[in-house]
C-alpha cells in the first residue's frame, strides 16, 4: 500500500469511516476497506492531469496539481469532516467521475464496489464523492504543513499514481473480505479493521468479549 494511503488511514481513516458510516448507513469496516480503493484512483487521476497538462515539464506538472489542490483540496475539511461528509451525503446526483479527475474509471469503480460489498450503486457513487475532498485535503495539508511543498506532492503522485489503476482496483475488490480480516495483524488497515470490528458495550462504548453477559465497565446487561 502506498505510503500516502497508509498515512491517510492512520491519521484520518478511523474518523472518516465512522462519519461516513453514520451518514450512509454502511458498516464502518466496509468503508475502511473502500478507502484504499478510492484513494489510489484519486492519485491516478491527478497523475493523468499532470501528464495531460504538463507533459514531461516538471514545473508544469507541479503547477497543474497545485492548481487542482488549490481549487478542490481544502485542508479545512479535515478539521470539520463531520459537517463536510454530512453535506456530501445529501448529494442527490453524485458524480463518481469527479468532473474530469476520474472520468469513466470512477463509474466503473462504483459499479465494482457495489457488487463486491453488496451496497447500492448510488451509495458507492456517493462514497467516492464523499472521500475525494478528504483525500485532496490531506494532500494539500501534506503540501502546506508537512514540509513537502508543491514539487514534493507532484513527486509523490508520480510515484504512487498508477496508470492502470482500474485493473488494480478490480484486483483489490475481488479479494476475499475474509482474507482482509484474517490478516488484521499486519498493517494500519488491518489494525483499524480489528478495532472497529471489536464488540462494544452499547451504553458506555467499552470493548467487550462476545461471551460476556455484563459490561465490566458500566455493569449494564449486554
Amino acid at each position: 500500500m502506498a505510503d500516502f494511503i497508509e498515512e491517510f488511514l492512520k491519521d484520518y481513516g478511523r474518523d472518516v469511516s465512522k462519519q461516513a458510516s453514520s451518514n450512509l448507513g454502511i458498516k464502518q469496516d466496509v468503508i475502511l476497506q473502500m478507502i484504499p480503493v478510492v484513494a489510489p484512483m484519486i492519485l491516478a487521476g491527478l497523475k493523468k492531469q499532470m501528464a495531460q497538462h504538463g507533459g514531461s515539464d516538471q514545473k508544469a506538472r507541479a503547477d497543474r496539481v497545485n492548481h487542482i489542490l488549490n481549487k478542490y483540496g481544502k485542508a479545512s475539511v479535515l478539521s470539520d469532516m463531520d459537517k463536510e461528509l454530512a453535506m456530501s451525503a445529501k448529494e442527490k446526483k453524485p458524480d463518481p467521475r469527479l468532473g474530469g479527475l476520474l472520468g469513466e474509471s470512477g463509474v466503473q469503480a462504483a459499479y465494482m464496489m457495489s457488487n463486491r460489498f453488496n451496497i447500492d450503486k448510488g451509495m458507492a457513487m456517493k462514497l467516492i464523492v464523499m472521500l475525494a475532498p478528504m483525500i485532496l485535503g490531506a494532500l494539500t495539508n501534506k503540501r502546506d504543513k508537512g514540509g513537502v511543498g508543491t514539487k514534493g506532492i507532484a513527486s509523490l503522485i508520480d510515484q504512487d499514481g498508477d496508470d492502470q489503476i482500474i485493473d488494480d482496483v478490480a484486483g483489490m475488490l475481488f479479494k476475499s473480505l475474509d482474507s482482509s480480516r484474517s490478516s488484521s495483524g499486519g498493517g494500519i488497515l488491518g489494525s483499524l479493521l480489528s478495532e472497529v470490528m471489536q464488540p462494544r458495550c452499547q451504553k458506555c462504548g467499552s470493548t467487550i468479549e462476545s461471551k460476556m453477559k455484563y459490561c465490566p465497565e458500566c455493569g449494564s446487561r449486554l
